[in-house]
């Protein structure tokens, strides 16, 4: 599925864009419940995965790279960001938050999955991106 911005996102980037709200980092989270993103998806509507060793990431704002490519397509994007799981998880996509973690900016279903993790334990690997065609 492709990237998500919710309603509530919508708010939270045009508020960053003009300068109305501070811009900031950003939290990368992994969701654990069978959730479809649309414009109403709001964070009470996700499930953090919990337990199993999981832990957010930081995004940091001086690290995405934004570059266009020869047909002018935009994109920000960072580096891939690894999730190693200690136990059993079942992971359907992910979820990006305002630094506070109590705002929902954009999500993305997982194409792919859900990913079960095996009681084990794996490695999830996430690559943020926005934009593109």
């Amino acid at each position: 599925m492709a990237l998500v911005v919710p309603n509530c996102g919508e708010v939270v980037s045009l508020s960053r864009i003009v300068n109305k709200t501070a811009t900031g980092d950003v939290r990368l989270k992994l969701f654990s419940n069978n959730v479809t993103p649309g414009e109403a998806t709001v964070l009470g509507d996700l499930t953090e995965v919990s337990g199993s060793g999981y832990a957010d990431k930081s995004l940091t704002g001086a690290n995405w790279t934004v570059a266009t490519d020869g047909s002018n397509n935009t994109t920000a994007s960072y580096a891939k960001q690894s999730f190693a799981l200690t136990g059993a998880a079942t992971v359907y996509g992910y979820y990006v938050t305002t630094a506070d973690g109590n705002t929902l900016i954009w999500l993305e279903r997982f194409t792919d999955g859900p990913y079960s993790v095996p009681s084990g334990g794996g490695t999830i690997e996430v690559t943020p991106v926005i934009g593109g065609n």
